[in-house]
């Protein structure tokens, strides 16, 4: 990670994610606890959840071929302004007092569709500036730049709303992303794109027309992942993996409101516990992941933070709650780092975008099932149920992630007795 840490775009690139992080991260618990106190309802979460990922179906087909064709670093400063434009405006609205309900939502669905957009964008510029063997410390230090801006966000966030309320919140938000912008700037200079090697160029028939050749390249994207098992299905660990965890996001402040009784100070207690855990896993993980594999890796994180959540209801003080939280993080950390570095390693660097956003389609739409169903079950059955149907994903991502560690194991073993024969 020292050697990564050395390259001047990739400190940018920290930086720009630590200071955007921690405007995000106090967002996002902020909007969060606005609405849980407007409608004192979990579905009202679970509908926040669902209408962030809904819009942003309709584009993730598409904007993968845009992620592979543009330049990368220009692509995040557009997405970074657009949603600071956003934001600005509604905090504006929060601060004159004349703010609705439903602005705060239509916020959030136009923040979510950058949001969808811009971590393939960033993990695709990172694959291209990384040499192939330095994948697991470049992604080790992204996770160490958006779990430590959100380390920072959820340790204040919790602590500050009663004082300075949405709106305050808001404007940090707005710049931090003016920080980040600054920073891209500087990653590196001109325009650069991801050269299509020729065999993919000769694939192309001259007579193609523009829309044409975009089609052609947006398949070119499905075919790979069509063709390649492995991919497959650590594409759909990767699904399951962060659509549980954005699920996640509408039990725990209910949670600390409802079982540990913390208010908004519990809720910061409970986002500082799995950063923590996240932050300090990037010194771990890249040794842990090297030792056993990226797959068994995320299977056996994936399959720790899948008991803990089934625990976590049951656990009615909140030093225990955080420490929970603590060990879900460190396990978040290892285990999406292992998801992002092995994609990264599987996937040719001018089709990463599109493959990408190929698994994005697949979390948004699982996220806004689960969203929904997870706050329906946690507001009519009562919490216990809604931290079970989210562990349940996670578990989910364990065995698909086992499946070809499960299938390498059975080719050694019919090679051994085809030999032994």
């Amino acid at each position: 990670m020292r050697e990564m840490w050395r390259h001047r775009g990739m400190r940018l690139i920290f930086i720009a994610n630590v200071i955007s992080m921690i405007g995000s991260g106090m967002n996002s618990a902020a909007v969060i606890w606005f609405i849980l106190q407007a409608t004192h309802s979990e579905v009202s979460l679970g509908l926040l959840i669902a209408l962030q990922t809904l819009p942003s179906m309709l584009l993730l087909p598409f904007t993968g071929v845009i992620i592979d064709r543009e330049d990368r670093r220009h692509l995040m400063m557009w997405l970074d302004a657009a949603r600071a434009v956003i934001i600005f405006s509604v905090a504006m609205l929060v601060l004159t007092h004349h703010v609705r309900l439903w602005h705060v939502y239509l916020m959030n669905v136009l923040v979510a569709i950058g949001f969808w957009m811009f971590f393939p964008t960033v993990n695709a510029l990172i694959q291209e500036l990384t040499p192939d063997d330095k994948m697991l410390d470049s992604n080790s230090l992204l996770l160490a730049a958006l779990q430590g801006g959100w380390l920072m966000a959820g340790a204040i966030v919790g602590f500050v709303y009663n004082h300075i309320g949405l709106g305050g919140v808001l404007l940090i938000d707005c710049a931090s992303y003016v920080v980040s912008i600054a920073c891209v700037f500087y990653v590196r200079k001109g325009r650069v794109t991801v050269r299509r090697p020729e065999s993919a160029l000769t694939e192309q028939p001259a007579e193609f027309g523009s829309v044409a050749r975009y089609l052609h390249e947006l398949g070119e994207g499905y075919r790979y992942v069509r063709d390649h098992r492995r991919v497959l299905l650590i594409g759909i660990a990767w699904a399951l993996f962060v659509a549980a965890m954005m699920t996640q996001g509408v039990l725990s402040a209910p949670l600390s409101e409802r079982i540990l009784h913390g208010g908004a100070v519990g809720y910061g207690w409970l986002n500082g516990g799995w950063a923590v855990g996240a932050f300090i896993s990037v010194f771990y993980s890249a040794m842990f992941i090297r030792r056993h594999g990226a797959n068994r890796s995320v299977t056996l994180t994936m399959g720790i933070i899948a008991a803990c959540l089934f625990f976590l209801p049951v656990s009615h003080w909140l030093a225990l709650a955080v420490t929970i939280y603590f060990v879900m993080g460190s396990s978040r950390g290892t285990g999406g780092i292992a998801l992002s570095s092995e994609m990264m390693q599987l996937t040719p660097r001018h089709v990463m975008g599109r493959v990408q956003n190929a698994f994005s389609f697949v979390a948004s739409g699982l996220q806004i099932c689960s969203a929904l169903l997870v706050g329906e079950a946690a507001h009519r059955d009562g919490l216990m149920y809604g931290f079970w149907m989210v562990g349940a994903m996670y578990l989910g991502a364990a065995i698909a992630a086992w499946l070809p560690v499960r299938r390498g194991m059975v080719e050694m073993f019919e090679t051994s007795d085809s030999a032994a024969d």
